[in-house]
């Protein structure tokens, strides 16, 4: 039992519990203010962060570098004053206090302060003092030689400083200088080319100069150990070079007569030997292959320059062509050192690069001139073979050297490459030079149009031939026959692999075949044989396994093409030839069906797919529609046999929507009004099947059960919907498609509920169409852009949502059967 006191009681009790805990606060807080200041007693005061010292944004010896650079710009600047301005108060004897008291103070100058250890200072004052040489050199000039010719005074003064300066330089204690040196080399650069230019030595002259330049800074380059002094030489080396290169290529191109283009050749060959002297010195191996190609290339442009000058216009790519090919006689020189005879060598392929790439404009008309014939077709046949390919584009200038050109290149390619990893490389890639000799010949000969074709049949002929029959490559380190690693202790080469020449060979027969075919479109007998010879030629080639994926489709392809020559030849209309086209689906059916499962199957039944709808477009082309139901309904067969094989199941849907399509047609042919007649018995069964399947196979899809049957009524309905004026058809329709709607919703059907939800919409859109257009036309004509903007933002401002309810609608879409 609980005691309850008297409240006066209870509130004396309270007051005197309140006292008790206000009297142990105070005391708590009386205590921590006492810990509080004896901490703070006991703990020293803290030492301030230490602060980072503030990074120079510039280091000493840079500041002192530009302060000195700076002071002897602004001393330079003051001689030239002077020079210029206050030359003329002064009298002989002043001027010559001037000339050499102060050019000699400030040149001595440098002594001191490297022997203090100013070196940067002493450098700044040496510039000066070669800047006031300049100056001196030019104030002689102005005041005793006025009268003597500025070009050879100009040439006479800097090979004077040069000397000097190099003098100067070399001096036991201002050979510490690295200013000095370099500076005479760059006053260097100039006399011999001004010495010619104020001599009238003619082009000839000047670039002799340039180029002997350029070789004396090479030699430097090669032999002063300084530094400063080797960069400058070689970039004086490189610039003048360059130059003079230019300039003597541009002579030798341009020479008129032997005599202008052996000088040119001749410092065309001076280059040649400085540049292949430098890469037998060079240590880096990058640096002497870049000097043997360049050596190379300047020997060809000089020796084919020289051959050129004497030959007709048509031989200068040969001519070059052969010099090129003769550097590879240079590369297997053994005294060379291998980077030299690399470089030679990788020269020798730039040439015959070259020269390829000039045959390209002529081999290009081989190939694509002849589709020209697909707008004549059988206009008659031309006179020649070049008239054949060219029809109206122009003929190449200097063409027929290029058959010559292409051969050298196979050649070189067949006999020159001896190494063991790249000579199969090289016997693969002299494939296509060869075959584009022989594809440009009988155009280049002129020969005639029946001789041409048969040129061309015979090299598409050759080069299956070559495919068919050419061994494959060998791996490095594998067995040939069984591409397995070769006996143990064998160690692979460092290449992947070697390439294998026959799937080049095959792509050359079919570019080959392709000009061939569209030539013989001039006549109506060359296009029956080539045509023909090109079906049988790929269809017996298709018996090598590895050409099968090529030449099978191919074959079919030229067949395709062949039964439309066919049924024009024979007067027939299109849509009779249309019949003649659907041979070759059934070929490529039977032959993917023989096939298996193999790499050639799928591109054969390609093929075939193409060829029928080729057929199907030729039916179509003259709105003849009972055949182009029954080119229907014979794809559809085809279809069907294609689908009975276990991996073609799919298949089956294409043709159950052929066979409807085709019926659909038949129906439009016939003018049926009620096409609801004819397809309802046929929609009945099929759903009744489709009931009956699923219920046997609950996976199966509602697409494979139920879609043909009710697509067979439903799209012939909608269809004669849209063109009925009455209200009868479409509100039979537009219940019968709410109907299958439901039902598809009711089960989770895909097929019933799209296709009924589709047909549903499209019959309202008919129903309202009129009153849309009476809206539309009431409207202005901002409302619907406005409308369409307002929508537009709308979806952007609940892009997400909606993107969230399209997943939810996939997937409650997936979840349907």
């Amino acid at each position: 039992m609980t005691h309850i006191p008297p409240p006066a009681e209870e509130l004396r009790l309270l007051d005197f519990e309140l006292r008790q805990l206000d009297a142990r606060r105070a005391q708590l807080l009386h205590r921590r203010a006492w810990l509080v200041t004896a901490l703070q007693a006991a703990t020293p005061p803290s030492a301030p962060a230490p602060v980072a010292p503030r990074r120079p944004e510039a280091s000493a010896p840079r500041v002192q570098n530009v302060l000195l650079a700076l002071g002897g710009v602004l001393l330079t600047i003051a001689a030239m004053a002077f020079t210029l301005v206050s030359w003329g108060h002064l009298g002989i004897a002043g001027r010559a206090v001037v000339l050499g008291g102060v050019t000699v103070a400030v040149l001595a100058a440098p002594v001191p302060l490297l022997k203090h250890g100013l070196r940067s200072t002493a450098e700044s004052v040496a510039g000066l003092g070669l800047a006031l040489t300049v100056l001196d050199a030019y104030a002689l000039h102005e005041v005793g030689l006025s009268d003597v010719d500025a070009v050879g005074y100009v040439a006479t003064a800097a090979a004077a400083l040069a000397a000097l300066w190099t003098a100067y330089g070399l001096l036991p204690r201002v050979s510490e200088l690295r200013l000095p040196l370099p500076a005479a080399l760059v006053a260097a650069q100039l006399p011999l080319t001004l010495w010619a230019v104020a001599a009238d030595a003619g082009l000839f002259g000047i670039t002799a100069a340039v180029l002997v330049t350029a070789g004396v800074d090479t030699g430097v380059a090669l032999r002063v150990p300084s530094r400063s002094v080797r960069i400058t030489a070689a970039i004086g080396a490189h610039g003048m070079g360059a130059w003079g290169v230019w300039a003597a290529g541009w002579l030798s191109w341009t020479a008129t007569g032997p005599s202008a283009a052996a000088r040119a050749a001749a410092l065309l060959l001076f280059a040649a030997a400085v540049a292949l002297t430098a890469a037998r010195q060079r240590v880096a191996e990058q640096q002497a292959g870049g000097l043997a190609v360049t050596a190379g290339l300047l020997a060809v442009a000089a020796l084919g320059g020289t051959v050129r000058s004497v030959l007709p216009g048509a031989w200068t790519v040969p001519a070059y062509l052969v010099c090129g090919v003769a550097l590879l006689a240079a590369a297997r020189v053994d005294r060379l050192p291998e980077a030299v005879r690399g470089g030679l060598a990788r020269a020798s392929v730039a040439v015959q690069g070259l020269a390829v790439l000039w045959t390209l404009p002529l081999v290009g008309i081989a190939l694509l001139g002849p589709v020209a014939w697909a707008e004549r077709v059988w206009s008659g046949a031309p006179g020649d073979l070049r008239r054949a390919v060219t029809v109206d584009a122009p003929w190449p200038a200097h063409a027929e050297t290029v058959p010559v050109v292409l051969a050298i290149v196979a050649g070189v390619l067949l006999v020159a490459v001896r190494d063991a990893v790249w000579r199969p490389r090289a016997l693969t890639g002299a494939l296509l030079p060869a075959w584009a000799t022989a594809l440009v010949l009988p155009a280049v000969l002129e020969v005639p149009y029946a001789v041409g074709l048969v040129a061309l049949g015979v090299t598409t002929a050759g080069a299956l031939a070559a495919a068919a029959w050419l061994p494959q490559s060998e791996r490095p380190g594998t067995d040939a026959a069984t591409e397995e690693p070769s006996a143990a202790g064998e160690e692979p080469s460092a290449t992947v692999g070697f390439p294998d020449p026959r799937p080049t060979a095959t792509v050359l027969a079919l570019l080959t075949s392709l000009p061939l075919a569209f030539l013989s479109l001039s006549t109506e007998p060359a296009t029956l044989a080539v045509l023909s010879a090109l079906t049988a030629l790929f269809a017996l080639a298709s018996w090598k396994e590895h050409l099968t994926p090529f030449t099978a489709p191919a074959a079919l392809g030229y067949a395709t093409a062949l039964a439309c020559a066919t049924g024009a030849a024979a007067g027939w209309a299109p849509q009779y030839t249309a019949v003649l086209v659907l041979a070759v689906p059934v070929a490529a059916a039977l032959l993917a069906a023989r096939l298996g499962d193999t790499r050639a199957t799928v591109p054969v039944e390609v093929a075939g797919a193409v060829a029928a709808l080729l057929a199907v477009v030729l039916a179509a082309a003259t709105a003849d529609l009972p055949m182009l139901a029954l080119v229907l309904a014979l794809c559809g067969v085809i279809t069907a046999g294609t689908a009975i094989r276990p991996d073609r199941r799919p298949v089956g849907h294409a043709s159950a929507a052929l066979f409807v399509l085709a019926t659909w047609v038949r129906l439009a042919a016939w003018d049926v009004a009620t096409p609801e007649a004819y397809t309802l018995p046929v929609t009945v069964p099929a759903l009744l099947v489709g009931a009956l399947r699923r219920r046997r196979d609950p996976q199966i899809s509602s697409w494979t059960a139920y879609g043909p049957g009710l697509a067979a009524t439903l799209v012939p309905s909608l269809l004669a919907a849209w063109g009925d004026v009455h209200w009868t058809r479409p509100l039979l329709l537009g219940l019968a498609a709410l109907a299958v709607t439901l039902l598809g919703a009711r089960h989770h059907l895909q097929a019933p509920l799209l296709l009924g939800g589709a047909v549903l919409a499209l019959d309202a859109l008919h129903e309202l169409a009129p009153y849309i257009a009476q809206v539309t036309d009431a409207l202005p004509r901002w409302v619907p852009p406005a409308l369409a903007g307002l929508l537009l933002l709308a979806l952007g401002a609940t892009y997400e949502q909606r993107l969230r309810d399209v997943r939810r609608m996939r997937d409650m879409l997936g979840r349907m059967g």
